[in-house]
């Protein structure tokens, strides 16, 4: 399951350009850990923010291993953040989802492999860790870090990681869904979901649909979202073409992009992105579609250019 596309862990690699500030070196690399510790990518940020700051108070010259410095400064604020984040979601109004994100590559390897890590069905489970079980899951199954380096991060005993992860582990792998929906076959789905959903096609709708789908739909009270989960193809169809009925949906545009490393679908009017659909799919129809439309949490899609996790 390890992340090779961003930076690997070990510090003995090749001599790096010493023109080159650490920070902005390995910034990919920090930011996929936060964001993958935290589930926003406002709160990433804002941990690499406080990172930058930390990075340019301390003496420089008294930094052994740079990168080993900057991943600690940010798994330990990204501890600190999704603390006192849990308290918050407490009392979220509806259904928490986490903040959606454009990982388009131009490695189609290294999007699949992403896809495994980052996947909005991946980080809902994450959601279930607790605070240290995820950083730790995140380091050592992500990015590869030994038990001992981790432990250095976290100021735990090397042996405590160890059982941290290996529970960490199985409590991932008994909650993460496994779909089979190859790349041709998801695009095929997507396409067939948003001609159905511009054209009002109910039964169209329906029939892409698992016996068992649920949508999840994430407005946190600041716009009208549902509040439950939905269950069963005929809710979530109706419900779906519903909201493209609305006056206020007037003039939507569906249309497909890569999301937290798989093809999904994003509304928009205009340049402005209104939300963003992630879904999976099991023996040819949509399972799980969750609904981010939230306008405090769609930073991640609104313009090309954003860090990739």
């Amino acid at each position: 399951m390890q992340d090779h596309s961003t930076d690997t862990p070990s510090e003995t690699a090749p001599a790096r350009d010493a023109t080159i500030d650490p920070f902005v070196e390995h910034r990919r690399l920090l930011f996929g850990t936060a964001y993958r510790m935290l589930g926003s990518v406002a709160d990433a940020e804002d941990i690499l923010q406080d990172t930058w700051l930390k990075w340019n108070a301390v003496d420089r010259n008294s930094v052994e291993h740079p990168k080993s410095y900057l991943v600690r400064t940010v798994t330990n604020l990204s501890l600190n953040r999704l603390t006192s984040a849990r308290a918050t979601r407490e009392t979220y109004v509806g259904p928490w989802l986490p903040e959606p994100l454009l990982t388009t590559t131009a490695d189609a390897a290294e999007e699949t492999e992403m896809a495994d890590t980052v996947s909005t069905a991946m980080l809902v489970v994450l959601e279930t860790l607790n605070p240290t079980e995820r950083a730790v899951f995140v380091l050592r199954e992500v990015f590869g870090y030994s038990y001992a380096e981790i432990g250095g991060f976290l100021d735990r005993p090397e042996a405590t990681v160890r059982q941290i992860s290996h529970r960490a582990r199985s409590h991932v792998h008994s909650r993460r869904p496994r779909f089979d929906a190859d790349d041709a076959a998801r695009q095929e789905i997507t396409e067939k979901f948003m001609a159905a959903c511009h054209g009002g096609d109910l039964n169209a709708l329906m029939s892409l649909l698992a016996p068992e789908v649920t949508l999840w739909n994430d407005g946190g009270g600041l716009i009208t979202a549902a509040r439950r989960p939905l269950h069963g193809p005929d809710h979530v169809a109706r419900w779906m073409l519903g909201v493209m009925a609305k006056p206020a949906s007037a003039g939507i545009r569906l249309e497909s992009a890569v999301v937290n490393g798989e093809l999904s679908i994003i509304g928009s009017i205009g340049d402005y992105r209104l939300g963003a659909l992630t879904y999976d799919i099991r023996e040819g129809r949509i399972e799980n579609l969750r609904f981010q439309v939230n306008p405090q949490k769609l930073s991640g899609i609104q313009a090309a250019g954003e860090p990739t996790a």
